[in-house]
């Protein structure tokens, strides 16, 4: 199911398309088999690519029923690599958007680590985590911070 990425930029490309696309199985082949994942949803530990799967069509499912389209922009991307392992911090908006009119109907910015290996000349993420700034007085996610 992995795809051939040769470069980490490839990885957060592909990405930033399969959730615009709203195509799961393409999600899915940036994924290594042994995923770990650190959710700020639901589920928020997903292990190996069968627990993530189901999400990801959990999540991909919703949006179609919505009529939505998802656009997805990297901010502030930092990558170390070397010759097996890579690490990505950034912060990911997504934007909700009217598949019609494509109007912005909510957006959201989280903050996310990515741990990469490289097997066989190709880059796979191994370790997700995502978060949110928390607001101490209220307990509640701040969606929009940067």
């Amino acid at each position: 199911m992995t795809g051939k990425y040769h470069k980490v930029q490839d990885v957060l490309d592909t990405y930033k398309s399969a959730i615009y696309e709203q195509d799961a199985d393409k999600f899915l082949t940036i994924y290594n088999p042994d995923i770990h994942i650190f959710d700020s949803w639901n589920n928020w530990e997903s292990k190996g690519i069968a627990a993530w799967k189901e999400n990801v069509a959990e999540w991909f499912n919703g949006l179609g029923n919505e009529n939505i389209l998802l656009e997805v922009d990297f901010n502030d991307v930092v990558i170390t690599e070397d010759e097996k392992a890579a690490f990505v911090h950034c912060a990911i908006t997504f934007a909700a958007k009217d598949e019609d009119s494509g109007e912005t109907l909510r957006e959201m910015t989280n903050r996310f680590t990515f741990g990469l290996k490289k097997d066989s000349d190709s880059w796979s993420i191994a370790h997700e985590h995502s978060s949110l700034p928390i607001d101490m007085d209220t307990g509640k996610g701040i969606f929009d911070a940067k």
